[in-house]
């Protein structure tokens, strides 16, 4: 372990690495002081001396927006680290109430997620910790990684994520897919014949370039090819679109459960086996020891099953007095 510095930190204001990440997290010095509840003055004062305590400007403004410079950018992620591993220490020892914890949770969500996990989450965490509020962000596989390292996301949950050692990973649902089709505009038997799927015109939900999508290699699998004529990134624009023209929408099984019959729609499954990854929720290895973290969790995992098998919608009662977290 690499020695402390005692004497050059005990000359550092340690204050105003919260100052530079609250900076790095709002890119406004406005926000940044009303994070951090001080006036704007002051943290305006806290910039000028970072300036010249670390000679760089660190924040140019751009129009509205204070963007950082390289060499802000080259600290942005050991600050954040240190910081999280000073509140950690500090707090590891308390004990976590959710009825009295404020904080918010940034979490990264697939469209599939999205859906089927923030109206329960929600309503969950309304109930048991008023406090706690619930940033979803869509990412990129590529980069949530990085961001569950420096702490720019608490959480991840979706169908790509794997297993490495600086993360810990948790299968959550296997997912299965249906159909979905107006039947005032088609005119098919449910379960739909695979002659009849194959010949019908097709919208896919797609986060890429393909029309396929998301199932394109599931298909490629099966050796089925489909006639997609629009795709989109959302689920519910997918389904909108079968409502009111005559394609066969394929989304996972519980959006179809949840969402179809409000739009009117008949939901079949699919006629030919298709296999798709897990759902999976993951966090970075140094969260373990977050006792929040390891309750908005377990809030993830109960919020999931309450949405039953199939998707169908059970009834799920909250309670108010389940505290611990493992």
């Amino acid at each position: 372990m690499a020695t402390i510095d005692h004497f050059n930190l005990r000359s550092f204001d340690l204050n105003l690495l919260v100052a530079f990440d609250a900076l790095i997290s709002e890119g406004s010095v406005t926000k940044a002081a009303k994070r951090l509840k001080i006036q704007q003055p002051a943290m305006s004062h806290s910039l000028s001396t970072l300036r010249v305590l670390l000679q760089d400007e660190l924040f140019i403004r751009v129009g509205q927006v204070m963007q950082p410079t390289a060499r802000a950018r080259s600290l942005a992620v050991p600050v954040r680290q240190a910081l999280r591993q000073a509140q950690l220490a500090l707090t590891g020892g308390l004990a976590f109430d959710p009825a009295t914890e404020e904080r918010t949770f940034r979490i990264a969500m697939s469209p599939e997620i999205e859906l089927l996990l923030i109206p329960d989450l929600t309503a969950r965490l309304r109930k048991l910790a008023p406090g706690i509020k619930v940033l979803a962000r869509v990412f990129p596989y590529e980069a949530m990684e990085p961001s569950l390292e420096d702490g720019s996301i608490d959480l991840a949950v979706g169908c790509t994520y794997t297993k490495t050692s600086r993360r810990s990973f948790e299968p959550l649902y296997d997912v299965k897919f249906a159909s979905c089709y107006n039947p005032a505009l088609l005119s098919l038997s449910n379960p739909i014949e695979i002659d009849d799927y194959l010949a019908a015109e097709h919208a896919t939900i797609t986060q890429n370039e393909t029309l396929q999508g998301c199932i394109k290699d599931a298909l490629d699998l099966a050796g089925v090819e489909l006639n997609v004529v629009t795709a989109a990134p959302g689920y519910m624009s997918v389904l909108s679109a079968a409502q009111i023209s005559p394609v066969i929408a394929t989304v996972p099984s519980r959006i179809a459960e949840r969402y179809a019959p409000l739009l009117g729609l008949e939901v079949s499954p699919l006629p030919v086996p298709l296999s798709f990854p897990a759902v999976s929720m993951v966090w970075a290895n140094h969260a373990d020891g977050d006792r929040a973290n390891a309750w908005l969790r377990q809030q993830i995992r109960d919020s999931i099953a309450c949405t039953g098998v199939a998707g169908k919608k059970r009834v799920c009662a909250v309670k108010t007095t389940e505290l611990e977290v493992a």
